[in-house]
């Protein structure tokens, strides 16, 4: 410092001297890194300087090298000496403890100040000597002469000098820290010290004295709050901040050195001068001073606002993901209200707008935003250019969690992969990107995936970019790369990735609509498969279907990815399966939005819904597909388990429908069925059965027609046309200025058209109403146990026919071929049973197409061609049988 440099150079106060007279003792200043408390108090002119300590030590120090010299003592000085410790032992009291204690008490203590060194903190510019003791502390003989007995003008002298310590952060003379001031507290040394003057200064001199001591108070703040601020766990935008406010610090402290230096050089430099020269310095310190209250109070360091901190859930988030990673907290103490990164930036950015009437306010205020911002640009352009996140401490407006891998994607029934790994912290957003977030999310999101693809250069480093908010490139910036992240993610999945024909191969295993080698696999695992569940062979199965997919001249030969197609076994019924979504997840009311995170796996729920216990292998039967990534963005988990649904929908209706159509073979071989009786109850009997059953199929495959080309196939040209959209506008470059052109379709919107699709898909088919879902599942369980059934009529149908029965050893061609013995009961219990399967099955339909023409008139209209089809398969009822034998 240019202080030390004229430390020994000051003229005494009231002289015009420049230099101390020849002859004179020259005077000598404590340098400035000692403690104030350590420099010889100045005197005016005509005070002597006594040197009494180093009087005395020189004298003590003398007689004691004289006692301990035997060679220097004589013959009589010896017996004089033995005659006068003797007179002492006589003479000395009875407890030479206390005596010894009394005249060590009576001796003066010497004032001894020493630093030490502090501790390492994690601010590496931090300050480690320890605080110098206090002025007031000091012994008598090092206090200076009372101001009452000084000039005017040595009042002034002195008080300038005092004041260029004072202004660099140390006690002065007659300037010295207040006694509520503690200089080893924290919250006392950011609040700034408050001084005291001594009695005596002139009024005047004293007023504009207590004016420039903010300016001393404002510096030493700022020195507390750039140490503090500039801890690690606050952040590199904090580090930055605290670098510009550091600069103009050193700056400040350059000016108290030129001052100094008019002061030891100018004998007319005044204490007016003076503050005429601290203005400007004195307004840019109270606009630091102001903005470093503010992100301490913010950091709850000056003021703690539990209220404020118990409500950062993202704070807990950030907790438990830190946990997971094993216990480091980069945020500082958990659950601490903490200002940083982005909130930083929007503090300055409000006082910014709040001073924007100031032009010395907004300059430097500027000057900080673009310094403070430069880290936090490095960071937002690693993620829009390379979709990597450099944040260790936790300030960036986008969060990742580590713990969501993609190898987790197969298991991944919420889609945390895509929906949470990247989020946005709504607390960290500065105002310069509040309106572009979401793209600044959707473009490291896409990048990110195409960076794990090996799609980006990682290594490349990321050149004309903007690297602070107060480039005017800034917004195109962030616009250009999402463009380009998302025409590259696009080019990726659609082309690289083949999106389209993965979608067919999906639309081909699980929507059946080539099911040639699907018949043929139901009819070779037709014995395995009617086995319960827990008793399947799940390798058998899968070897079957193997080689039903591979079969030359079968249209599933031609399939690609028929390696990744799976057979599971799931043991909860499709109706259980989805009651327990619809009843605790309210897909009713979501389905037509499409919300993905409804569809949980169904081991995360509990109780049944519906009594579904050893289910077949039929019903459990279900197809699983391995999709690599990215595709699996895009056929995640979640929208798997929904093909998943449709396609065991689906099967049940086909097997529904050839397990009635085996029935109907089944009759016309049996001579019991064929056969005319002669008992016209019987025939009666049998045409209604035929009918029950006509009616049944009538409505299974009704239901499966509308299903598969009503249903899926329109929904799925609607899908496959927004793909041919954005095939089209995929190879969209990336735009290094404002004319890039609009982006037509983006990833996150094809995404949607898929789970839209899908969705629309489980809704139109009845399967995401409660209501529906329950009338539905009655209906086809009427049917399916009237195939079960069916043999057992053939059996009570032969007893009840005398024509077929033998009866007291008839001997007829028809009582031949049966050993049945006939039972005429047996005719009554087979049309009892043959009623109530066709009460139970008419009155189900009718509420169910009273259903479907509520919803079509309050929700869909699709549900009208349904009630039509439907309604197709109450002809032949009960009361239209009876008119016809009437």
């Amino acid at each position: 410092m240019a202080m030390s440099s004229y430390s020994n150079a000051r003229p005494s106060p009231g002289t015009d001297q420049r230099r101390p007279a020849q002859g004179a003792a020259p005077r000598s200043r404590v340098p400035s890194s000692a403690p104030d408390s350590e420099r010889a108090p100045r005197r005016p002119a005509g005070v002597s300087e006594r040197r009494t300590d180093r009087t005395s030590t020189l004298s003590r120090e003398t007689m004691a090298m004289r006692s301990r010299n035997p060679l220097a003592q004589s013959n009589e000085s010896r017996v004089n000496s033995r005659k006068a410790k003797e007179a002492n032992k006589a003479s000395r009291p009875a407890t030479p403890a206390a005596s010894t204690k009394k005249t060590e008490e009576e001796k003066p203590k010497r004032w001894t100040p020493c630093a030490s060194i502090i501790p390492h903190t994690t601010a590496p510019l931090a300050s480690r000597v320890s605080v110098p003791p206090l002025a007031q502390d000091a012994p008598e003989s090092l206090q200076p002469v009372a101001l009452g007995k000084l000039s005017l003008k040595a009042q002034e002298s002195v008080i300038v000098e005092d004041l260029m310590f004072v202004f660099m952060g140390f006690e002065g003379q007659y300037v010295r820290y207040a006694r509520t001031y503690n200089p080893h507290e924290e919250k006392d040394k950011l609040v700034g010290p408050s001084f005291q003057i001594l009695h005596g200064l002139d009024p005047s001199l004293r007023d504009l004295t207590t004016s420039m001591l903010k300016v001393a108070s404002h510096y030493m703040a700022l020195e507390a709050f750039v140490e503090v601020q500039s801890r690690e766990e606050f952040g590199a935008v904090n580090h930055a901040l605290c670098a510009a406010v550091r600069k103009l610090l050193k700056d400040y402290l350059i000016l108290i050195g030129q001052l100094e230096h008019q002061m030891l050089t100018n004998a007319t430099f005044t204490l007016h001068q003076l503050n005429l020269h601290l203005k400007t310095t004195s307004h840019m310190l109270f606009q630091l001073y102001n903005l470093g209250q503010e992100l301490l109070k913010a950091n709850s360091i000056l003021e703690d606002d539990a209220d404020d901190s118990l409500d950062d859930t993202d704070n807990f988030e950030d907790i438990l993901e830190s946990l997971k990673e094993g216990g480091n907290f980069a945020q500082g103490v958990p659950g601490k209200k903490m200002c940083k990164g982005g909130n930083v930036l929007g503090l300055i950015t409000k006082r910014l707008a709040s001073m924007s009437g100031d032009p010395a306010a907004r300059t430097l205020l500027t000057t900080l935003l673009s310094e403070s911002s430069r880290p936090y640009m490095t960071m937002l352009n690693e993620w829009l250019h390379h979709g990597g996140i450099k944040d260790p401490h936790a300030e960036f407006l986008i969060k990742e969690q580590k713990s969501i891998k993609r190898e987790r994607l197969d298991q991944d029934y919420t889609d945390e992969y895509w929906e949470k790994r990247y989020t946005i912290r709504d607390n960290l957003v500065p105002p310069q990107l509040e309106g572009v977030k979401d793209k600044v999310l959707l473009a490291g999101k896409y990048l990110n995936v195409v960076r794990e693809c090996g799609g980006v250069d990682v290594s490349k480093a990321v050149t004309d970019v903007p690297t602070s908010f107060d480039d005017p490139r800034f917004l195109e910036n962030v616009n250009g790369a999402y463009v380009y992240a998302n025409s590259t993610l696009l080019d990726l999945l659609l082309t690289k990735e083949k999106l389209p024909e993965r979608l067919r191969s999906l639309k081909h295993y699980f929507f059946l609509d080539r099911s040639d080698f699907f018949s043929y696999f139901l009819e070779l695992g037709d014995h395995e498969l009617q086995k319960p569940v827990k008793n399947v062979n799940v390798s058998r199965l899968q070897s079957l279907l193997e080689i039903v997919l591979r079969q030359s001249g079968s249209v599933a030969a031609e399939f690609p990815y028929k390696e990744d197609v799976k057979i599971v076994m799931n043991e909860d019924g499709l109706t259980n399966w989805l009651m327990k979504i619809v009843n605790v997840t309210g897909l009713d009311q979501d389905a037509a939005t499409g919300n993905i995170t409804n569809y949980l796996t169904p081991a995360a729920q509990t109780s049944s819904v519906t009594n579904e216990k050893d289910i077949s292998g039929f019903e459990a039967l279900v197809f699983d597909y391995a999709v690599p990534f990215p595709l699996s963005l895009v056929v995640s988990r979640v929208t798997l388990t929904r093909y998943q649904l449709l396609f065991r929908y689906l099967l049940s209706l086909r097997h529904l429908e050839m397990s009635l159509t085996n029935s109907w073979k089944d009759h016309c071989k049996s001579l019991s069925w064929r056969h005319r009786s002669s008992n016209r109850k019987i025939e009666i009997w049998k045409r209604k059965a035929w009918t029950l059953r006509a009616r049944m199929l009538v409505f299974v495959q009704q239901l499966l027609y509308y299903c598969t080309a009503e249903v899926i196939e329109p929904n799925w040209q609607g899908l496959m046309s927004r793909l041919s959209i954005s095939d089209e506008t995929r190879d969209v470059e990336c735009p290094s200025t404002s004319d890039s052109k609009p982006v037509k379709r983006t990833v996150d919107e094809l995404m949607q058209d898929h789970v839209d699709f899908l969705a629309s898909c489980l809704k139109e088919c009845m399967l995401t109403n409660s209501k529906l879902l329950r009338i539905n599942s009655k209906i086809l369980s009427t049917c399916t146990m009237f195939t079960k059934y069916t043999k057992s009529l053939s059996r009570y149908l032969a007893a009840a026919d005398p024509d077929f029965a033998t009866e007291n050893g008839g001997t007829n061609a028809a009582s031949q071929s049966t050993s049945t013995q006939y039972d005429p009961s047996k005719l009554d219990t087979i049309i009892d049973v043959l009623q109530k399967y066709e009460d139970n099955f008419t009155r189900h339909l009718k509420v169910l197409l009273d259903t479907l023409n509520y919803l079509a008139a309050t929700e869909t209209v699709v549900f009208l061609s349904l009630c039509a089809r439907l309604s197709t398969a109450s002809v032949g009822s009960q009361g239209q049988m009876d008119a016809m034998y009437e």
